[in-house]
């Protein structure tokens, strides 16, 4: 587990976050529909799929960060942040050069027939909101707990969960990249 500066760590998430953006807008969003939608040559995901995967964790991630720093009334008292080790595990796993692939947990399976931009817009409006509640977290503690998606009983530093949302964005954004030949 590594200490970071706090105002370091946050920065560096809101310009991954304002890349991720700009991809969007300036790639994405632009694309016909048959595009986004076309599945990869390798079998995987369509653009669309790869976005709406993404989106599936903001709409478990966004209310729970949301509601972790309106109830937390104790403000940043932290210099540096540590991650835990179990932090630190899932977001070395979902850094995508860490060359593995992990299967997508059923209720995170993205559908086929998706409205492929409305998918876009809704990937830019959340990292919008993420980039909202980074703001929110300049004055919070990082060490706030927020539940996992995958059990409510375990959960990570608020800090955590905003760089694990930070890499598996990444990481699916460079699996819809390859989908644009």
């Amino acid at each position: 587990m590594k200490t970071v500066d706090t105002f370091h760590l946050i920065k560096d998430l809101e310009l991954r976050i304002e890349s991720s953006i700009m991809l969007a807008v300036t790639i994405f969003q632009n694309l016909d529909t048959s595009i986004l939608l076309q599945p990869s040559i390798t079998g995987g995901w369509s653009i669309a799929q790869c976005l709406e995967h993404l989106n599936s964790y903001g709409d478990f991630y966004l209310p729970q960060i949301k509601n972790a720093f309106s109830i937390s009334t104790q403000q940043r008292s932290f210099l540096t942040f540590k991650s835990s080790w179990l932090g630190n595990y899932f977001t070395q796993m979902m850094l995508p050069d860490s060359g593995k692939k992990y299967p997508a947990m059923k209720k995170h399976m993205p559908k086929k027939d998706l409205d492929a931009h409305a998918v876009v817009a809704e990937f830019i409006h959340q990292q919008e909101l993420l980039l909202s509640y980074l703001d929110i977290a300049k004055g919070k503690d990082l060490n706030t707990k927020i539940p996992l998606s995958i059990s409510r009983f375990l959960k990570l530093k608020a800090g955590d969960v905003f760089q694990f949302i930070v890499a598996h964005n990444e990481r699916h954004l460079e699996q819809a990249k390859r989908n644009i030949s």
